[in-house]
């Protein structure tokens, strides 16, 4: 039997959680792309101009046109059939809305500027979303603003070791960057997400998967409307830290400064 560019992927780890029942369906199919076409139409997902969303062979992307802004004037996404492209068709699935939103704001970015050495600081931020994000919901609580200022001022020790029972109960990370899930593929200590907080209040945690993936959707898409995205709006967070994301999570372990570095003083 042929070996499938995805069929190395452990997707029982959590990092693939969120895009996990997507994916299970996409690979079980003949034809994933066929398969993703299929899902797309009934699922009725639209680009930000209202186009049917459709993904197409990189090939079809006219020499010269820019990938997002070929996406926002037709509502087709070029789709090679690699882990990136696989992962970011997973996420337009899984969080139809905020890539609708990231795309829009991507693509008025080019507009704007062009396309140059430069993508200008709103166009990175939005890129920095799109390719390495993790989704950090936190329980609108004190316990939930205490971890968030451990992970801000690189407290490790505190934040994975003396508050891991908040992760699950008052704290989940959902992946949604698709190069970071690439990276995830063969996972190393050093993988690093830009993480977007959301605040929720504790029957969030309650929920059922979909109704977590729904409202997270809805909710970023909302901010990222209004919000005007630059950089500094990220926590970096070694992900193979998280309680639970890795079987050696021993004091050696979080002792590598290499990966759980201090904060640099200003």
């Amino acid at each position: 039997m042929t070996m499938r560019f995805y069929d190395g992927i452990d997707w029982p780890q959590a990092w693939y959680a969120a895009v996990g029942p997507q994916a299970a369906s996409l690979i079980a199919a003949d034809d994933w792309r066929a398969h993703l076409n299929q899902c797309a139409s009934q699922m009725h997902l639209q680009n930000h101009s209202g186009l049917p969303l459709q993904f197409i062979p990189q090939e079809e992307l006219p020499e010269g046109s820019a990938y997002e802004a070929h996406i926002s004037a037709t509502g087709k996404v070029p789709t090679r059939e690699n882990l990136h492209d696989f992962f970011n068709a997973l996420v337009w699935l899984t969080f139809p809305k905020i890539k609708r939103q990231l795309n829009a704001l991507q693509s008025a970015q080019i507009a704007t500027l062009g396309i140059g050495k430069s993508r200008g600081p709103a166009r990175d931020a939005a890129t920095i979303f799109d390719e390495n994000a993790a989704i950090l919901v936190l329980e609108d609580s004190e316990e939930g603003r205490s971890l968030l200022e451990n992970l801000r001022q690189h407290q490790w020790q505190a934040a994975f070791v003396a508050q891991a029972e908040l992760f699950g109960s008052k704290a989940e990370v959902w992946g949604f960057g698709h190069a970071l899930m690439e990276k995830l593929v063969k996972p190393y200590k050093a993988i690093t997400a830009h993480t977007w907080v959301v605040w929720a209040d504790a029957p969030f945690f309650t929920l059922e998967w979909d109704a977590k993936r729904a409202w997270l959707d809805h909710q970023i898409a909302e901010k990222l409307l209004t919000h005007d995205l630059s950089t500094a709006d990220y926590t970096p967070l070694p992900v193979l830290g998280i309680p639970g994301w890795w079987p050696t999570q021993d004091a050696a372990f979080y002792a590598d400064t290499s990966v759980f570095r201090a904060k640099r003083s200003r």
